[in-house]
């Protein structure tokens, strides 16, 4: 693919590459916590569909509009975040700007998490990218061959970097990572401390009704039962006795050293946008690459503010959500590209 130089670059990339948090809340919480409180509705209406997967379960998708009526479109796929879907701020909101650009915008749930329990005696992780490489292959061979950009969000951008890694040659013209917790024991590690406690809580609860909800639509399909799920206090104790074991790893550590995207990034063969902020209360400085073992098709950005996937700019009153202006607008050079 040929490279991107600045001359190709819109007008509006040129406007929206810098991050300025809205006034009165660079807050790190108030920024990771705002957009679910300012994000407008869903404002269309999502075309969802069923794929079997090759072990005799299901992801469900949901298309910004019917596909086969529009698989002439560039296309952008979205891998959400831990316990995340549609209905994430970040997700619909990032479907509509594609939309808005005239491309066809996919959400791929991750196995359990559009409102179904999935039926195999798994689940899904950070690690986990069987699913997103078939769903990929079957996109370009189902639909034709089209531009089409990955995305990935916090646990979704940790799946995209270790996928991208090991497929180098997937029908991935571009990718954009935000918040990727690329080091999983140290994230683990930080979300156990101080007010970072109250999304490690507020997560495990979304993580054991999930797995609450699938043990009573298929009894034994996780390594515990109800009783024992109840009791589980911890992510670290949720990924030993349940992550861990549900996909053949040796524990919570073998599962964390195992999947973190970390040293695998110089292997991204693909364009990629890399997005955190230096104060995202999910985790700390281990998930900051060397600059100087990225590949040159690797862009790294560092904001100083922003949270966890908030990004919040404007104003109170006209908030703007700098993500869907940013990654589109990277992303264009390589999905309207004639």
């Amino acid at each position: 693919m040929a490279e991107i130089t600045p001359a190709e670059l819109t007008d509006s990339d040129e406007t929206s590459r810098h991050f300025r948090p809205m006034a009165g809340a660079r807050n790190p919480h108030l920024q990771t916590m705002l957009p679910r409180v300012l994000r407008r509705r869903l404002q269309f209406t999502p075309v969802w569909q069923r794929l079997d997967t090759p072990d005799g379960d299901f992801v469900d998708l949901a298309w910004s509009e019917e596909p086969e009526q529009a698989k002439h479109k560039p296309r952008l796929v979205i891998f959400h975040g831990l316990e995340g879907s549609l209905h994430s701020p970040y997700a619909y909101g990032l479907i509509q700007a594609a939309k808005a650009r005239g491309w066809l915008g996919v959400v791929m749930h991750f196995r359990g998490c559009s409102g179904e329990p999935n039926r195999m005696h798994r689940i899904y992780h950070s690690g986990e990218t069987e699913d997103g490489r078939y769903f990929l292959e079957w996109l370009n061979s189902r639909f034709g061959e089209q531009p089409t950009a990955a995305v990935g969000f916090s646990l979704g951008g940790n799946m995209l970097a270790c996928l991208l890694a090991k497929n180098p040659n997937l029908p991935v013209s571009a990718a954009a990572i935000v918040s990727a917790p690329f080091m999983l024991e140290h994230c683990c590690n930080h979300i156990e401390k101080g007010f970072s406690q109250v999304y490690q809580h507020y997560l495990l609860k979304l993580l054991k009704a999930n797995a609450t909800r699938k043990l009573q639509a298929w009894p034994g399909t996780l390594p515990v039962d109800l009783a024992r799920l109840k009791n589980i206090r911890r992510l670290r104790e949720f990924d030993e006795l349940i992550t861990s074991k549900a996909h053949g790893f040796n524990g919570a550590v073998d599962y964390y050293q195992r999947c973190s995207a970390m040293p695998l990034l110089p292997s991204i063969t693909q364009p990629t946008l890399i997005i955190h902020a230096q104060d995202d209360p999910f985790m700390d400085s281990h998930v900051i690459p060397d600059m100087a073992q990225l590949p040159a098709n690797i862009e790294y950005q560092l904001t100083e503010y922003g949270g966890h996937v908030g990004f919040v700019g404007g104003t109170a009153l006209r908030p703007k959500m700098w993500l869907e202006a940013r990654i589109p607008d990277w992303l264009t050079p390589y999905l309207d590209k004639q």
